[in-house]
């Protein structure tokens, strides 16, 4: 066992193989100080509260546990229907060197167990018992894999929960619902679960998924057609607030949903939230109340009772058009009085990215997994809100703390300038010459427009160089963790990235930096600076040594399905 700093606030424990790591993430389930455990094909991601447990007490428990060589007991058993009808069986059947018959056969007599989820909530990363399957992915990767499909990748076989790109092997369909939202658990596949595979007895029938603006009314949300005055579907409210000119984006958020790791569920949540916060606390909200949080202009039509609003973040134009007539200014932070009629009208941010508008009472929407966060990647939570769109807002008496009218001072970014972010390096620096962790923290990177809530795509004059050459073996990954693709161009991952990854990551943004990463805009530059007061775990002799290993592992790796 080898444990490495993946952050400020997580450690990645290295297992001797994919049975380890599913041992010890069985092992670790409620260990003190530790938040979320991701579980990958050879590691474990322990995501840790700094408050409760520092990182060298949290590395010795971990590396004083054993495990036996007993098999990993399983936690339940599902069986899937499948169609063997996939496009890729019959080059599958040639790269294993055995007839497409015979790919199906050892498929369905396999004993399959999932390790481990990732890149989609539901997705399940199942290992067989047969060693026939040792599929490579496909060399360009489908922009559209259908929800259903059964695909191969590596050792792995796995269920595509939704419509997504996808580079596994598909060999066959089923008709199983392996994300369920409203069933317990939602996901068919988690760590630990026995998967038996069996011929579907009648044809898969391939059904488009429901409109996701009906499914979010089904869920609670107001209707999108007719006017403000003719909604009537959804629960009333004392207040609502009318989209009349959408912004670039305009999504619900709370603090997440963390926790739910071995669903293949990523926390999401605000990007920014200090200006979440210190826009609830201006309108007396409690801290992890829902607000708006809105990337670039907009318009918007406030309807009820009289109430009190605040926007923290990003600073633009803002204005107040009451029904009167009469415009007022709004001072970023601080309340103001809203009124039925009231419109409010953002221009685009001067400095920062995204707007937090926290209305008291709280933005009114149905949770999913306890949060009302929209995870724009997995698709989970409300829906981006567009124009025409009714919010639903609480009443304002159920505020529990009072309006605060002083503005809490907060500078942001502007594009042109440069942002020092401070990080720490792992947990795969190793992977990288000496000379990229020097153009790591010694140029300026650009903030491009290919950014989003995902994660920053970054550019600089000199690319990563990587000592190492091909993917790892799929690992968990964090808020703020800075990928490397092969192009050498970093990627900053913010609250929407995907659970695990096959591109090392070099270093991660601590903590305490990450709201000011939400916030920068397109055009900014970036300097990374390491952070001398966070300990490291790493031994500064194992750069060459986990360098020969990880040539090792890449011949055996297997990347994410995308």
């Amino acid at each position: 066992m080898r444990i490495l700093t993946a952050s400020d606030r997580a450690l990645l424990v290295e297992a001797a193989d994919l049975d380890e790591a599913m041992r010890l993430n069985l092992a670790w389930a409620g260990v003190a100080g530790v938040v979320e455990l991701i579980p990958g094909a050879r590691t474990v991601l322990v995501r840790f509260d700094p408050v409760r447990v520092s990182a060298d007490a949290l590395a010795a428990v971990l590396s004083s546990t054993t495990v036996d060589a007993a098999h990993v007991p399983h936690v339940g058993e599902v069986t899937i229907p499948v169609r063997y009808d996939g496009e890729d069986l019959s080059d599958v059947a040639a790269v294993l060197g055995v007839s497409a018959e015979e790919v199906v056969a050892r498929h369905l007599a396999a004993e399959w167990q999932v390790a481990f989820s990732g890149f989609a909530p539901g997705f399940g990363y199942a290992v067989g018992s047969d060693p026939l399957f040792d599929v490579p992915r496909r060399s360009s990767p489908r922009t559209r894999v259908p929800a259903g499909s059964v695909a191969l990748a590596g050792h792995f076989t796995g269920v595509y929960p939704r419509e997504s790109p996808g580079g596994w092997q598909l060999i066959g369909r089923t008709d199983a619902v392996m994300w369920d939202i409203d069933r317990d658990p939602p996901a068919l596949f988690s760590p630990g679960t026995l998967v038996r595979f069996e011929r579907a007895e009648r044809e898969v029938v391939s059904l488009p998924a429901p409109e996701r603006g009906a499914q979010r009314r089904d869920e609670g949300r107001f209707a999108r057609s007719g006017s403000a005055e003719q909604r009537d579907e959804g629960p009333s409210a004392p207040g609502t607030i009318e989209v009349l000119r959408p912004a670039l984006q305009l999504l619900v958020q709370d603090l997440g949903r963390p926790g739910h790791a071995a669903l293949g569920v990523s926390a999401s949540g605000v990007a920014d939230r200090t200006a979440m916060r210190d826009a609830n606390h201006a309108v007396g909200n409690a801290a992890d109340a829902a607000v708006l949080e809105i990337v670039g202009g907009a318009a918007l039509r406030y309807r009820g009772v009289p109430t009190v609003a605040a926007i923290a973040g990003a600073s633009g134009d803002m204005a107040l058009h009451a029904a009167d007539g009469r415009e007022r200014g709004i001072r970023l932070g601080a309340p103001f009085a809203l009124d039925d009629g009231d419109e409010l009208r953002l221009g685009h941010p001067g400095r920062g990215l995204r707007y937090a508008l926290a209305v008291r009472g709280g933005i009114l929407s149905a949770p999913a997994l306890g949060s009302a966060a929209s995870d724009t990647l997995a698709g989970l939570g409300p829906a981006p809100i567009a124009a025409g769109d009714v919010v639903a807002v609480g009443d304002p008496r159920t505020a529990p703390h009072p309006v605060d009218p002083e503005p809490l001072a907060r500078e942001l970014p502007a594009a042109g300038e440069t942002v020092e972010l401070r990080i720490v390096l792992g947990p795969r620096e190793d992977w990288f010459t000496e000379a990229a962790i020097v153009a790591l923290t010694g140029q300026e990177w650009d903030v491009t427009p290919r950014s989003d809530r995902v994660g920053i795509r970054l550019h600089g004059e000199t690319p990563l160089e990587r000592a190492v050459d091909g993917e790892l073996p799929s690992e968990g990954a964090v808020t703020g963790a800075i990928q490397v693709p092969p192009d050498g161009q970093p990627v900053l991952f913010l609250p929407d990235h995907p659970l695990t990854g096959g591109y090392p990551i070099i270093g991660a943004v601590v903590d305490r930096d990450l709201d000011i990463a939400g916030q920068l805009p397109p055009g900014a530059r970036v300097r990374f600076r390491v952070d001398e007061d966070v300990s490291s775990l790493a031994d500064p002799e194992r750069g060459a040594q986990r360098r020969d290993e990880g040539r090792s592992k890449t011949d055996e790796g297997e990347g994410t399905p995308s």
